[in-house]
């Protein structure tokens, strides 16, 4: 029986990758509806026949990689379990040390060190993929130790995290979900806060905005926006990538306006103008805020369907999987896994909310730099330097894009300028 599970888990795996290679290279049509052709929109108006090129063949092949990473992990979890590799890192830790804080630490670094090693390949194939088609300019070194970076923090983490949640599990089997919750909101909160000023500064340097005239500039907009920001920040990432970005980032007196140092080197002042007005509306609008309540809400409803599920395949596959009990620290793998399965199936609705602010965002911008010209020149610059596709598939947009597409932003703005043109 266990190895028929294996099998057909292998096997599952195998056809949905071909399911999505078949969609995505040869069923999907990137292609601009008609009337959108020869527009502002339309890539080819704005990038040359090897760009227009470029863009598909990435985007495919990252598009793919995407779907096949998560359902990895869900197949490494499950295999996990199913071979009984939980149950011998339980064993493992329990031959290490008699306490149990300690043992729960030991099982945790054999599984994350699993882990890692087994979701390496495709994370080492994107990476390779971004320096074959010049987006990233990061060496193997640096990525290497971003790496390390991301290992010893989620480790970390759930360090801490996994000790509480399964004390609660053995303290209140029926309602760990719910207690488990409760915690976690406050730790989120700490952890939103600390991001700008603890962790991002361990990947990247952060300093104020060395060109103190366009400072000025985008102070004037933050005073005209009624925010009170004092700085704008610029990262330097041009050692890592030929990408562009700006961003919102951290929550109450640890807020920031980010600037990447690529985009501050490509663009114009007036096109960063409505990208900085763009990242305003965001602190305006109190998306951030919005976005934690709807992440605490989603939370609470993963938890509880994670507690249910993890239940009713304990009682129906406990002796495959080599789980007796769900309070047993060898169901971690099944936790994972169940929770990423259902973060991947919300991913629909949390991309759509995005989508939305982000929708918000850019009418925002338009509406207070009143410079359509600088704003679509920038969207079509972002999409330049990140070859991405203007037109994206449509389950490619429904899982992967927290923003919209660059087809439904430029055609918007190009809207506006006709609009305000007739004027």
């Amino acid at each position: 029986m266990v190895r028929k599970m294996g099998v057909y888990a292998v096997l599952g795996y195998i056809l949905y990758g071909l399911f999505f290679y078949w969609y995505l290279f040869y069923f999907s049509d990137t292609n601009l509806p008609f009337e959108y052709e020869g527009s502002k929109a339309d890539p080819s108006t704005f990038l040359n026949g090897r760009e227009l090129m470029l863009s598909e063949e990435y985007s495919k092949i990252r598009n793919l990689l995407f779907f096949l990473s998560t359902p990895f992990e869900w197949l490494f979890y499950f295999l996990i379990l199913l071979f009984g590799f939980s149950k011998a890192f339980k064993n493992w830790a329990e031959n290490s040390s008699k306490y149990k804080l300690l043992q729960t630490a030991i099982y945790l670094i054999w599984l994350s060190f699993f882990a890692y090693l087994a979701t390496f390949p495709l994370s080492y194939i994107s990476f390779s993929l971004s320096k074959t088609y010049n987006i990233s300019t990061q060496s193997f070194a640096s990525w290497m130790k971003d790496e390390l970076i991301d290992f010893w923090l989620n480790y970390g983490t759930w360090l801490i995290i996994v000790p509480v949640l399964y004390w609660l599990m053995k303290k209140s089997q029926k309602r760990w979900w719910l207690y488990g919750w409760l915690l976690s909101i406050p730790f989120t909160l700490f952890m939103m806060f600390l991001q700008p000023v603890v962790i991002d500064p361990l990947y990247h340097d952060f300093y104020p905005l060395k060109n103190k005239e366009l400072e000025t500039k985008i102070l004037t907009l933050a005073d005209k926006a009624e925010i009170p920001a004092q700085h704008v920040f610029e990262v330097n990432m041009s050692d890592e990538t030929n990408a562009l970005n700006a961003y919102v980032t951290g929550i109450g007196s640890n807020a920031r306006i980010v600037l990447w140092d690529t985009t501050l080197n490509k663009l114009t002042d007036s096109q960063i103008l409505f990208i900085m007005a763009h990242e305003m509306c965001h602190y305006v609008e109190k998306h951030i805020y919005f976005g934690i309540a709807g992440y605490l809400l989603i939370s609470l409803l993963g938890l509880y369907l994670t507690y249910r599920i993890m239940n009713w395949v304990t009682k129906r596959w406990g002796n495959e999987l080599k789980i007796s009990d769900t309070r047993d620290i060898r169901s971690l793998p099944l936790f994972f896994m169940v929770l990423s399965m259902l973060l991947f199936a919300a991913s629909p609705i949390t991309n759509f909310t995005s989508r939305y602010q982000e929708t918000r965002a850019d009418k925002y911008a338009i509406e207070m730099t009143k410079n359509p010209e600088a704003a679509i020149t920038s969207f079509q610059e972002l999409t330049r330097s990140g070859l991405s596709q203007v037109n994206p598939p449509l389950l490619v947009k429904v899982f992967r894009y927290t923003h919209p597409s660059m087809l439904d932003r430029i055609s918007m703005l190009e809207n506006y300028e006709i609009k305000h043109r007739k004027k």
